[in-house]
């Protein structure tokens, strides 16, 4: 069983989409198996992460800024591919170091997520972007 989600993006930081997920999860009729995601881009990430404090968004969007600043830093001169945009080459760094897929077990027809656990789409460059996720679930 497949679909695909699609996520509107603002700019950088972490877009839920649990509830979605969940919504096709429970709709599929499946009791057991194993959800796969895999996001459409090479700019951005998928994670799962805590979903009760929004601040926990802000201080990781905030700490892979810091931890790859854009190219127009000076840290970051050694960079090429810098045409399209100094956010452009530091959200394909960003993306190299996250998961851009994500596998999660389902029991009873529902995802076997943690109390705290949510499902995020984190976008890494500064435009508006329409993000492509990805669904497999296999019993």
């Amino acid at each position: 069983m497949q679909t695909s989600f699609t996520i509107e993006t603002r700019g950088p930081g972490l877009y839920e989409i649990t509830r979605d997920v969940n919504r096709w999860v429970g709709g599929s009729g499946a009791t057991d198996g194993l959800l796969t995601l895999f996001v459409r881009h090479t700019s951005a990430s998928l994670l799962i992460q805590e979903n009760a404090d929004p601040e926990v968004r802000t201080d990781l969007t905030e700490f892979f800024h810091r931890l790859v600043p854009p190219s127009s830093d000076p840290s970051m001169r050694y960079l090429t591919h810098t045409y399209e945009g100094p956010d452009d080459m530091p959200a394909h760094i960003k993306a190299a170091l996250l998961p851009v897929s994500l596998s999660i077990p389902v029991s009873g027809g529902k995802l076997g997520l943690g109390t705290w656990q949510g499902i995020y789409l984190f976008e890494h460059r500064n435009a508006p972007h329409r993000r492509d996720v990805l669904a497999h679930l296999g019993g």
